[in-house]
């Protein structure tokens, strides 16, 4: 323990080094201003989470979907017609209470200082810790976005992506494909609506069934998800351990038991099937250890797009514009 520990630092050490020049935010922004705020954010997420585990992924989730529209400035919190919120890649999004409630919070503790943004990016990371994963410090600084449009949400990644497809959308913000793979092993907690895979289970080549789907996987998930199910059977995007923030995410992709199209095809293709394996310190990949790459990618992701000064505000209350 003492030895994960002593790692633990260096990264940490590591990512702060690497995020406080150039990206509008740093860590520990709020210190001064309002210094009960990481702790004000984990004690309501981990309050909300004990009660219903669901919501720990659903906050990581929404804190993706936030920063590839718009950037990472809580746009996707935002209510009213034709907001992200009401966008068809968005409405399986939850956990709008838990950012409510820690808002409400904070503007007791310290009126007009903690953005929505930042209580998103908190969020996430919490959830992370919550569920089993290691801790990175988050950088702040974040102010919250005045726009919100549901048409603007059509370049998130999708679950029927090629690989090339899923490279191009993260190249766009400047992740890379490692930040890809990690990122998407986000997977590792959570589920989906059959709604997103079940064409993979029947009818997907003249043939039949995906030949990518381990034969013996197979009647477990047509059980799961009968012909024409939709979003309400929902199944676990890593079998056997949806709660758990775990590599057994990536032992499934390599054993045929991805569930997402998008996610088996990081196995079948090269380019990201390395970063797969090392994860799994298959053909001696050691270089890579999950639980860090996935901070310093989250830190990575987080910075996409940020609005500080004037390009924003601090919101009152997270579901709308000031």
């Amino acid at each position: 323990m003492e030895g994960r520990n002593l790692c633990l630092g260096v990264f940490v050490l590591v990512v702060a080094l690497g995020v406080v020049d150039g990206q509008g935010t740093r860590v520990g922004f709020y210190s001064s201003s309002c210094p009960r705020a990481e702790s004000i954010v984990r004690s309501t997420v981990q309050s909300h989470v004990k009660s219903d585990p669901t919501l720990a992924p659903g906050l990581l989730r929404m804190h993706f979907h936030d920063c590839f529209v718009q950037g990472c400035d809580g746009s996707v919190l935002i209510s009213g017609p034709n907001t992200e919120k009401t966008a068809f890649a968005n409405l399986g999004l939850r956990g709008y209470e838990v950012i409510d409630d820690a808002k409400t919070q904070l503007e007791a503790a310290c009126p007009a200082v903690v953005s929505c943004a930042d209580i998103l990016a908190l969020a996430a990371r919490d959830s992370v810790v919550l569920s089993g994963g290691l801790s990175w410090q988050v950088p702040t600084g974040r102010k919250d976005g005045r726009v919100s449009q549901a048409s603007d949400v059509n370049n998130l990644p999708a679950p029927f992506d090629s690989v090339d497809v899923q490279k191009q959308k993260f190249a766009a913000k400047g992740l890379n494909t490692q930040d890809l793979v990690t990122l998407v092993g986000g997977h590792t907690i959570g589920t989906t609506a059959c709604q997103f895979f079940s064409n993979r289970l029947y009818n997907f080549t003249a043939n039949g069934p995906d030949s990518s789907i381990n034969p013996s996987f197979l009647p477990q998930l047509q059980s799961l998800c009968p012909q024409n199910s939709g979003a309400t059977n929902r199944v676990a995007l890593d079998t056997g351990s949806q709660n758990r923030f775990d590599t057994s995410y990536f032992a499934n992709l390599r054993n045929g038991r991805g569930i997402l199209q998008s996610d088996q095809a990081l196995w079948n293709d090269a380019s990201t099937k390395t970063f797969v394996q090392r994860y799994l310190g298959l053909r001696g990949f050691l270089g890579l250890t999950f639980n860090i790459e996935f901070g310093r990618s989250m830190v990575k992701m987080s910075n996409i797009g940020v609005k500080t000064g004037a390009d924003g505000e601090i919101r009152k209350i997270c579901s709308a514009i000031n």
